[in-house]
């Protein structure tokens, strides 16, 4: 397997610092596409303290700005975030889930390749995690980027739906298979799977460390990133 350096990393977010970190590039990535509902991005939501919660963090390595960032839920510890905005099909039912949400990138040049790399960080973590399905919600046009990763319409014949958990914004609900993805995205010839399939990067560490975050309840205010160059 072929191996390639990255100019920043992507690992488990541990620690204060680095959710102030997330929390910022989270903030920043949505003001820049819906502002009304970044206002409520501002600071940690309960969200990033539960049980089954895995929040990634992409760094630069020249100075230690936050560059992406994205947050996993699985629905070992109880559903997931979007079935508290409907009931996810009887495919899906009984079935080891995992959710991306509040995916974040810098507005730079380097955000399309971190937001990539973000998403081989979220498959290696349903894989490492015995995930069946990866599911989704995407907001037009974030959309046509999972439609190009080969995620599927949950229900194709209701297109967009609005989602309380997002602030009723019109999103698609879109799942993807973990244990067939290799060899769906050979047959499919994708121009990504020797990226994700047969390269490896040191630089996504997806160790879990002992983390000094405590829960705490939503709307905590941390101190903004101590980095000076926020990209």
């Amino acid at each position: 397997m072929a191996e390639e350096r990255l100019p920043f990393t992507v690992r488990l977010v541990c620690n204060e610092e680095d959710l102030a970190k997330a929390v910022h590039i989270r903030h920043s990535a949505y003001a820049r596409h819906v502002p009304a509902f970044a206002d409520t991005l501002r600071f940690p939501e309960a969200s990033d303290f539960e049980d089954g919660i895995a929040v990634l963090l992409a760094e630069s390595k020249l100075d230690g700005s936050p560059l992406g960032t994205m947050r996993i839920q699985t629905n070992q510890f109880g559903p997931l975030s979007l079935e508290h905005s409907l009931t996810l099909p009887d495919s899906l039912q009984g079935l080891s889930l995992a959710e991306a949400t509040r995916l974040g990138v810098t507005g730079t040049g380097v955000g399309r390749l971190v937001k990539t790399v973000l998403f081989k960080a979220f498959f290696l973590y349903c894989q490492q995690n015995g995930i069946d399905w990866m599911v989704v919600t995407g907001r037009a046009p974030v959309d046509r980027q999972y439609d190009s990763l080969l995620f599927k319409d949950v229900y194709p014949e209701l297109g967009y739906i609005p989602l309380p958990h997002v602030g009723n914004l019109p999103h698609r609900i879109m799942s993807f298979e973990v244990a067939t993805a290799q060899a769906r995205w050979a047959a499919a010839n994708h121009p990504l799977q020797n990226f994700i399939f047969h390269t490896r990067h040191p630089d996504i560490d997806l160790r879990v460390r002992a983390k000094a975050i405590l829960p705490v309840h939503a709307g905590v205010r941390f101190a903004p990133p101590s980095t000076r160059h926020v990209m």
